[in-house]
């Protein structure tokens, strides 16, 4: 009887011991320890990894980026995905989904304006304009799809322009966002692509900038996502993206402000 009965005991607590640790391990973390997740267009890939680095440095509070391209993130976003913060590479698609109430009207602010360059890799010879992208030794020429790509829409409203796209469109190698445009350049698979200036100017190939005037501005702005669970904690990483503290940064990589000059390297 005492044999069974230390059995039983046993048996019991082993059961309220995992019980225990169970309930332990599914207590939901606090919001103040969860992660603020930051969707973001693929060309703030090099200035977000220091902006998020200096605010958490700050605040203590981690962040987590999910880089893309703007439409495709503007697409899960308004399909429910969960984000607290949405940085897009234009302004429309953020007025669109405070249109769709996807987004916080009152949050949205502008972080600067995006230039695009023509993107050589580390060793080959600089295009100096769009016209030189006609010469038959360029076969491939990388840029982000334009259908749901700010940067790769600019890049093609800019051949229209200079009046060399019909001449390069066979050329056009489309991808998934900027950031794959130029990886095609730095791995081989393109010779020259048209990308974003905030990633030209971290990467080892060369670059040029091309003629503001040749495609419609590139206005990109931030917004708290309606979604969010951490929304005052949200404001405030948007409020530190546009402090002084954020701004050496952004402008670091390119993010200017209409009226600021750019140079090539």
């Amino acid at each position: 009887m005492f044999e069974r009965v230390s059995r039983r005991s046993v048996l019991s607590v082993a059961v309220v011991a995992s019980l225990t640790a169970f309930v332990s391990c599914s207590k939901p973390t606090p919001l103040s320890e969860q992660p603020l997740k930051v969707a973001a267009a693929a060309d703030l890939a090099i200035a977000f990894k220091e902006v998020g680095e200096a605010y958490e440095k700050k605040t203590g509070k981690k962040v987590v980026f999910s880089f893309g391209s703007t439409g495709l993130l503007s697409k899960q976003i308004k399909e429910g995905a969960p984000f607290d913060v949405f940085a897009a590479a234009n302004v429309s698609y953020i007025d669109d989904l405070v249109g769709a109430g996807a987004v916080l009207p009152d949050s949205k602010e502008l972080y600067g304006r995006g230039r695009i360059v023509i993107y050589t890799p580390e060793g080959a010879e600089p295009v100096a304009k769009l016209a030189d992208l006609t010469d038959a030794k360029l076969k491939k020429v990388a840029i982000a799809n334009p259908e749901h790509a700010p940067y790769g829409k600019a890049a093609e409203q800019a051949l229209n322009k200079a009046g060399v796209y019909a001449d390069v469109k066979a050329k056009l190698v489309p991808s998934e966002n900027v950031l794959q445009a130029m990886q095609y350049v730095d791995s081989g698979n393109a010779e020259v692509a048209i990308v974003a200036l905030s990633l030209a100017l971290s990467a080892k190939g060369k670059h040029t900038v091309i003629e503001e005037s040749l495609h419609e501005p590139i206005d990109q702005a931030i917004a708290v996502c309606e979604q969010s669970k951490q929304k005052a904690a949200a404001a405030d990483f948007i409020g530190f993206v546009n402090s002084a503290d954020g701004r050496v940064l952004m402008k670091k990589s390119g993010f200017l402000l209409p009226g600021e000059a750019v140079t090539a390297n």
